[in-house]
């Protein structure tokens, strides 16, 4: 499996351990939280914590948030948006609306970069117990036109 330069945002119950199983997969990892406590787990683990959402996007391949609603997310987004470089993708695993994701799908197609809307179901014990082909990934097909690149991290589900 080819690896990948990734950034994590939101390290909480359930981002914690979704990452966690992204670098036990052996992805590079650059993690971000607001409390920087919560992503320290992951320092230990072999992740690069960032002191911001742009820091820890700038190289990554791409982004996946796991916050807990629209406004975190929306903060989020404007922290690092002009900081993820074209052809980039962000996956929105969050809890967030639909006109949010909609918004968000446009202003990164404006700047060249991907979105993929992919809220999780579950609870922290699943993501934790879960190796990284688990249900909580995004689903398949990928849209047109996404990069064949994010791929990797995410194998086809059985």
């Amino acid at each position: 499996m080819a690896l990948m330069k990734l950034a994590f945002i939101g390290t909480g119950g359930m981002g914690l351990p979704m990452a966690r199983n992204l670098l036990r997969a052996g992805h590079q990892l650059s993690v971000y939280n607001r409390t920087i406590s919560h992503a320290e787990p992951l320092r230990q683990d072999g992740a690069t914590l960032a002191d911001s959402p742009a820091r820890a996007v700038r190289d990554a391949e791409a982004v996946i948030t796991m916050l807990a609603d629209d406004r975190a997310v929306e903060h989020m987004v404007e922290g690092f948006a002009g900081a993820l470089p074209q052809g980039a993708i962000h996956i929105a695993m969050s809890t967030q609306s639909v006109a949010l994701s909609r918004r968000h799908a446009a202003e990164h197609a404006a700047r060249g970069q991907h979105y993929i809307a992919a809220p999780v179901f579950g609870r922290p014990n699943a993501a934790e117990a879960a190796p990284v082909d688990a249900g909580w990934l995004p689903p398949r097909p990928w849209p047109s036109g996404l990069p064949r690149r994010l791929s990797p991290p995410f194998p086809p589900h059985k």
